[in-house]
C-alpha cells in the first residue's frame, strides 16, 4: 500500500468526528482528520456543556474538545487544520476517493467519514455579513467579553440563544432577547435559569427587520437595529452596541452536494444499507453528525453517530478489500 493512502480520512473534529477517529485508530486502520475552518466544531463555542455523561458539575465545551482532541492524538491519529473544497470517486492501486484541500493538495482514502457538523444561520439582512466582527456575531463566547457594560441583542429563542443571553449579561449592562414568537423553545431548565436573570429583557413576537452602521466605510460598526412587533405591526429602532444571532445552524455539506444524496434541508442522507446505517448513497462514504441529524442536535448523540460512523467504516473496509 502506499505511504500517501489513507484507510479512513474524517472530515470535521467535533464530536462526532473525533469518535469515529478513536474506532478507526483502534482497529489499526490509517487514519486522519481533517479539523476545517473550526477546529473541535461548534462545541467549542458552548460555555458550560451541562448533559453530557461523566461530569457531575459540566464542563466548558472548549475543554470538552480539548480533552478528545487529546485522546484523538495520543492514540496515533494525526489532525490536520486543512479544509476540504470537494471528494471525488477514482480508483488507482488501493485508493477509491480523492480529497481536494484548500491549499491545492491531493490525499487519498479508501473510505471517508463527513462530520462536518453545522454551521452558523444568518437573517440574511443588508449589512449583517460586513459588520461581522464589528458588532455583528454568531459567537457569544468568541466576542462576549468585547461588550462590557454594553447593551446588546441576542435573536432566538433556543437553547443557543438563551445560553448566549446567560453568558454576554456576565459582560453587557444589558441584554435583550428578541423571539418572534411568544414563547421560548428552549429546554425547561435553561427557560427557568433565564427568567431569574435581572439583566436580560425578552422581547416577544418580534423580528429583526434592519441593520444600520455609523458610517459607510470600511471602519463602519453596528450603529442601531429595527425591530418590527410580528402582531401589531408596530416599528421601532433600538440603539444598540452589539447584535449575536443565534437563530439555528445549516449542515455544512455544499462541498458534498455533487457526490451524495441529500436532503432539501442540506443533511446528508444515510441509512440505505441495513448492513452500514451510517453510509451514505455512495458505497465508501459514511456520515455522521449534525450534518445527518436534523432532530436531536447533541454533542452526545454525534459523538454516538460517530462511533457508528468508524465501526460501519472499518467493517465496510474488511469486507471490500482491493
Amino acid at each position: 500500500m502506499s505511504e500517501n493512502i489513507y484507510d479512513t480520512i474524517i472530515i470535521g473534529s467535533g464530536p462526532a468526528g473525533l469518535t469515529a477517529a478513536i474506532y478507526n485508530i483502534r482497529a489499526n486502520l490509517r487514519t486522519i482528520v481533517l479539523g476545517g475552518d473550526q477546529p473541535g466544531g461548534q462545541l467549542t463555542l458552548t460555555t458550560v456543556v451541562e448533559n453530557y455523561p461523566g461530569f457531575a458539575t459540566g464542563i466548558g465545551g472548549l475543554k470538552l474538545m480539548m480533552d478528545m482532541q487529546t485522546q484523538v492524538k495520543n492514540l496515533g491519529v494525526e489532525i490536520r487544520n486543512a479544509k476540504v473544497m470537494g471528494i471525488s470517486k477514482f480508483k488507482i492501486q488501493n485508493s477509491k476517493f480523492k480529497i481536494e484541500l484548500e491549499d491545492g493538495r491531493v490525499l487519498e482514502t479508501k473510505a471517508v467519514i463527513v462530520t462536518t457538523g453545522a454551521k452558523a444561520r444568518w437573517l440574511n439582512l443588508p449589512k449583517e455579513k460586513e459588520l461581522i466582527g464589528k458588532g455583528v456575531s454568531a459567537c457569544a463566547t468568541c466576542d462576549g467579553m468585547f461588550f462590557r457594560d454594553k447593551t446588546v441583542v441576542v435573536v432566538g429563542g433556543g437553547d443557543v440563544a438563551c445560553e448566549d443571553a446567560m453568558f454576554l449579561s456576565k459582560f453587557a449592562s444589558k441584554v435583550y432577547l428578541i423571539h418572534r414568537r411568544d414563547t421560548l423553545r428552549a429546554q425547561v431548565y435553561i427557560r427557568e435559569k433565564i427568567k431569574l436573570n435581572p439583566k436580560i429583557e425578552f422581547v416577544w413576537d418580534t423580528e429583526v427587520i434592519n441593520i444600520n452602521s455609523k458610517n459607510e466605510s470600511q471602519n463602519s460598526k453596528l450603529e442601531d437595529i429595527k425591530i418590527k412587533n410580528n402582531k401589531t405591526g408596530e416599528e421601532k429602532v433600538m440603539q444598540i452596541d452589539g447584535l449575536f444571532v443565534a437563530i439555528g445552524h445549516d449542515p455544512a455539506t455544499s462541498f458534498v452536494k455533487d457526490l451524495v444524496e441529500l436532503k432539501e434541508t442540506g443533511h446528508v442522507i444515510v441509512g440505505k444499507s441495513e448492513k452500514y446505517p451510517t453510509m451514505t448513497s455512495v458505497p465508501g462514504v459514511f456520515a455522521a453528525g449534525d450534518n445527518v441529524d436534523d432532530v436531536y442536535r447533541q454533542a452526545i448523540i454525534a459523538a454516538g453517530h460517530g462511533a457508528m460512523a468508524g465501526m460501519d467504516a472499518e467493517r465496510w473496509l474488511g469486507e471490500n478489500k482491493s
